[in-house]
């Protein structure tokens, strides 16, 4: 039976164009679409959608009210379609809070092998949505749970200075990396990071980040020289690599061709990480579609790193941490919850075993 989608949209050329991708593909099938929240409400009622793709901006309600609601009283799988501006992307981010599982620019039809490359993305988005794992709405209301705080001093300065933490992710990775980081305390090694975003996203994600941790957080502009205390997001236009220097561990950043259809992409930062610290280096892979990280993390674990992945349970979507623990990448699976504090417990092992070898 084809996944069924409503479209809510303002604009009936929006509307007629998203019909015409999603139904151009035999398990997908558009049963309505509708102009504005109101209107969708009642065809909610009638027509028992699987997925719903979501503007933004639209008349008699706009879509975060409308999200905010429909989480509340009828949570279903959504799709955020909006403009990606600098604006767009702080709105977009407070939709992921309120719980929709992905988003989406809106197309631009520039040539035909872009809206080809939109078709093909969007059809997967709502594919991998039908059976992601929804949020509980009660997390956008209640305080979030206290975090894991280490006494300081707590790290040697060695492990801080060597040790480096890579973290992957993408659909409902914005969620999932803020938890990690927020239950983490101030005193760590520095930590990089791929999120699956576009560039005008990763400046605001970066900040929220930043204003939710006790970490200081940044968006990576290439050169920076790894620091304990520091976390460093790969700039939605640019893989990240670390390179080692006379000075320590340095970002790298380039635009060479995208990987696994990423750019940034997981399996890039991991495999520098592989190369340039070896057994110094803890892989994280959290929730996310498709197979991104995972030859990476295997990369990791064989030249002597630690890596854990996210359980099935908590993932939004199971896909990046699925391919990594089929591979044998992984050394522990741990829900999203226990994810930070599993990592804090590796640092304090491997801080006690380089102890008694001194």
């Amino acid at each position: 039976m084809p996944i069924k989608v409503l479209i809510v949209d303002d604009s009936a050329l929006m509307r007629a164009l998203l019909t015409e991708i999603i139904n151009g593909a035999p398990d997908l099938e558009v049963v309505g679409a509708a102009p504005d929240p109101i209107a969708a409400r009642e065809m909610i009622k009638t027509l028992n959608p699987d997925v719903l793709t979501l503007d933004v901006e639209m008349p008699r309600m706009d879509g975060l009210d409308f999200l905010d609601r429909l989480m509340r009283l009828r949570p279903m799988p959504v799709i955020m379609i909006s403009s990606f501006t600098a604006a767009g992307s702080e709105v977009t981010l407070k939709a992921l809070e309120l719980g929709a599982v992905d988003y989406l620019a809106k197309p631009r039809a520039e040539n035909i092998s872009m809206l080809q490359d939109y078709a093909e993305e969007i059809r997967d988005k709502i594919r991998a949505a039908r059976g992601a794992r929804l949020r509980s709405t009660a997390r956008t209301t209640t305080p979030a749970a206290p975090a894991i705080v280490q006494p300081k001093g707590s790290f040697s300065t060695r492990l801080l200075s060597e040790k480096v933490i890579a973290i992957g992710a993408s659909t409902g990775g914005t969620e999932a990396i803020k938890d990690v980081l927020a239950a983490l305390p101030e005193e760590m090694p520095p930590i990089v990071m791929v999120q699956h975003m576009p560039d005008t996203f990763t400046p605001s994600f970066a900040r929220r980040l930043d204003s939710l941790s006790r970490l200081t957080v940044i968006e990576a502009q290439g050169g920076e020289r790894l620091q304990s205390g520091m976390a460093y997001l790969a700039p939605g236009h640019s893989h990240m690599r670390v390179r080692k220097s006379a000075g320590g561990l340095v970002l790298e950043l380039s635009q060479e061709e995208p990987v696994n259809r990423h750019r940034p992409a997981a399996d890039v930062l991991f495999w520098s990480v592989a190369e340039q610290v070896r057994h110094n280096g803890l892989g994280v892979i959290l929730t996310g579609m498709g197979k991104d990280g995972a030859q990476g993390l295997l990369a990791m674990r064989k030249a002597g790193a630690w890596n854990i992945g996210q359980d099935q349970a908590s993932c939004v979507v199971y896909g990046m941490p699925r391919e990594a623990a089929e591979i044998g990448a992984l050394d522990e699976i741990a829900s999203l919850g226990d994810i930070a504090g599993s990592i804090l417990a590796k640092l304090r092992a491997l801080d006690k075993n380089a102890s008694q070898r001194v």
